[in-house]
């Protein structure tokens, strides 16, 4: 939701938000018909069925208990190894001031739907975002993004968090990002590991929606996305800008490709970070 703005694992399949962004690839032969004109030559060779791709029952992540965080400490190392920067969305991507967010910072939505700083839960050990950009140049508007990693003391807490980020979104379709800024006609869609072809995490969800900043004319896309890994959360948000669109044209940047990376690599470093080593 909007954590710093507030809130491969599968080689061809990069799903984010089932239903919302699903990023993937097919076997080259896939689609495609036998050869030949038919007929009833006694001939003809029989052609062999494919063989279908297995579906993942379980997700494929073994925790060391040795290796979870317990302390801040730990968690601290742990948030800013997996935090994505702006290697992790794209080329034209570069880091915004300030980069980091402040150790303390946690955004709450409160009952009129804005964004207040509060204090960080006792079930959190750590978060940290990252925030990133491409300026403003060639006609076209300053596009934001963020990044974020939360280290929460069990796996149960962090699966709260995630419940109660879909929450938000149906409570408060529209919100106060901070003076001048905020998000409208938010849809939220959650899935968990299986479901409509997700099998990245083992909790995922994402919103979309409108974003408004009063300098800037129009209504642009906003986009944030967020999975779970044990006791860690990951999360990607997108502000889109004048000249850029959802999916990339000939002529146009597209901003779904970009998130999908940035979260997946995440996802990838928070098992490198915490699954058994062999």
């Amino acid at each position: 939701m909007a954590y710093g703005d507030r809130r491969l694992l599968r080689a061809c399949c990069a799903v984010m938000v089932g239903g919302l962004i699903a990023t993937g690839c097919s076997s080259g032969g896939e689609g495609e018909k036998p050869g030949g004109k038919g007929g009833t030559s006694a001939t003809a060779a029989p052609t062999k069925a494919a063989t279908p791709t297995p579906t993942p029952t379980a997700f494929d992540f073994t925790p060391d208990p040795k290796r979870a965080p317990k302390t801040e400490a730990e968690a601290r190392r742990l948030a800013l190894a997996v935090v994505a920067g702006p290697d992790a969305w794209g080329p034209e991507y570069v880091k915004r001031s300030p980069y980091l967010s402040d150790p303390e910072y946690w955004p709450v939505l409160d009952e009129t739907c804005s964004w207040e700083t509060g204090s960080r839960p006792s079930t959190v050990l750590y978060s940290v975002t990252a925030y990133s950009e491409i300026p403003a140049a060639g006609g076209k508007g300053n596009l934001r993004v963020a990044s974020t990693v939360t280290v929460h003391r069990t796996a149960t807490d962090a699966d709260w968090e995630m419940a109660s980020t879909l929450e938000e979104a149906l409570r408060c379709p529209d919100q106060r990002l901070r003076a001048g800024e905020r998000i409208s006609g938010l849809i939220s869609v959650g899935n968990a590991f299986g479901r409509d072809g997700m099998y990245t995490a083992e909790d995922s969800l994402g919103e979309r929606g409108f974003y408004e900043r009063d300098d800037v004319k129009g209504k642009q896309q906003y986009g944030w996305t967020q999975s779970r890994i044990g006791q860690v959360t990951v999360a990607t948000v997108v502000k889109a800008a004048p000249g850029y669109a959802e999916t990339a044209t000939p002529t146009i940047t597209g901003t779904i490709q970009p998130q999908a990376n940035a979260l997946v690599t995440m996802l990838q470093r928070v098992k490198e970070q915490l699954e058994v080593q062999s």
